[in-house]
């Protein structure tokens, strides 16, 4: 038996997957919802959740609803497609609800937009909520709000979607199940000699190239919004494969480290990346003093900052903002988003965590800047 490649052993390893699984891996030819195969999506997702953590990111509800409605087809108008989604919604959630729930698995809905993840306040309560509902052991089932979403908010697809949603809980792997094998050498619709790409190490303008559109009426993204969110996730450093999710056992196959789809190798490194955007691509609104035992804990114990080790607070800054961190003699030594505003933060500097309720009213976290939120400068 030839050896695993390292980037296919790597996706056995991977403790924490997001799974992408496309309108065209749900319906048949037709459109309409196929429930033997979702039968059969569930249990390799009931499989993959299995001693990880999973999140899926679930396209569906507007065919959904357009089945339910008994339209013709899709409605081109974004009103149409908000009432399909409000329809279908709680139908595509409904199934994914008895497909975990034979192994005593909780789901969760999770609807979103773009300004979710874009706008710093809005990204970081997803991010919480996503953390707390993996720590509990739920599945989120992640889907675009589509009836709410207007042009300008609208992800576009939910490969894009999938791999925002990657990077927001620093997935280790991302995984686009579509009615696609992968990507080719040619389009094998018309070449008969296309060859499928078992590996790409980096996404360039000749990889987009190969990368063609739309091959359905019922979905929205084709194999270049797919190739643009792998490119995204392996930005991040996360490994991204793209296959088919019209095969039974093929999610399993991707996870097993066997050679099929198409693996996207990371480019940079996960905890690295992050650092990065805090530490360089963010201006900080603000200032936050501590004294020398939480200075301490955070650069050479990689801990949180506490409100009890706050002794300062500069500028006028939201939760979620940017802010610099300094030591009692002025000196910046870390970046970070705060996890409370500026006049909350002035009210619980000092304080013990078990305090934070007693003088606002209310405990968003018990860190004032969360761990995963710093970086040291």
């Amino acid at each position: 038996m030839s050896p695993i490649p390292a980037g296919r052993t790597a996706l056995r390893a991977a403790r924490r997957v997001v799974v992408k699984i496309g309108t065209n891996a749900l319906t048949n030819a037709t459109g309409r919802f196929n429930r033997d195969h979702f039968d059969a999506l569930g249990r390799d997702l009931l499989w993959a959740a299995q001693g990880r953590e999973l999140v899926v990111v679930s396209s569906g509800a507007i065919a959904l609803g357009v089945e339910r409605l008994g339209l013709p087809a899709r409605p081109k108008d974004i009103p149409g497609k908000q009432a399909c989604a409000a329809v279908g919604q709680s139908r595509l959630i409904q199934a994914y609800e008895e497909a975990f729930s034979g192994a005593g698995r909780a789901v969760a809905q999770v609807l979103l937009t773009h300004e979710d993840v874009q706008d710093r306040r809005r990204y970081l309560n997803v991010k919480h909520a996503l953390e707390r509902l993996l720590a509990a052991g739920v599945v989120p089932v992640i889907n675009e709000n589509d009836t709410v979403s207007v042009d300008e908010l609208k992800f576009g697809d939910n490969d894009t979607l999938a791999g925002l949603v990657a990077g927001v809980v620093e997935a280790e792997a991302l995984v686009l199940l579509s009615d696609v094998e992968g990507l080719y050498t040619g389009d094998p619709r018309r070449d008969a000699g296309a060859e499928l790409m078992l590996s790409v190490e980096q996404v360039t303008p000749e990889v987009l190239a190969l990368a063609g559109g739309t091959t359905s009426g019922v979905g929205t993204g084709g194999m270049a919004t797919k190739v643009r969110a792998a490119a995204r996730a392996t930005e991040s450093g996360i490994r991204c494969v793209i296959t088919s999710g019209a095969v039974p056992g093929r999610l399993r196959q991707v996870l097993e480290g066997e050679p099929v789809g198409t693996l996207f190798e990371p480019t940079g490194n996960r905890r690295s990346a992050r650092a990065a955007w805090i530490a360089h691509a963010l201006r900080p609104r603000g200032r936050i003093t501590v004294d020398a035992g939480a200075r301490e804990a955070i650069v050479t114990g990689k801990r949180s900052l506490l409100p009890s080790g706050v002794r300062g607070v500069e500028g006028d800054f939201g939760r979620g903002d940017p802010v610099d961190l300094c030591d009692e003699s002025g000196d910046v030594f870390a970046r970070g988003l705060a996890s409370y505003d500026a006049n909350e933060l002035r009210r619980i500097a000092g304080k013990r965590t078990g305090d934070i309720e007693a003088v606002l009213g209310y405990r968003y976290l018990d860190e004032a800047v969360h761990r995963d939120d710093l970086a040291v400068l």
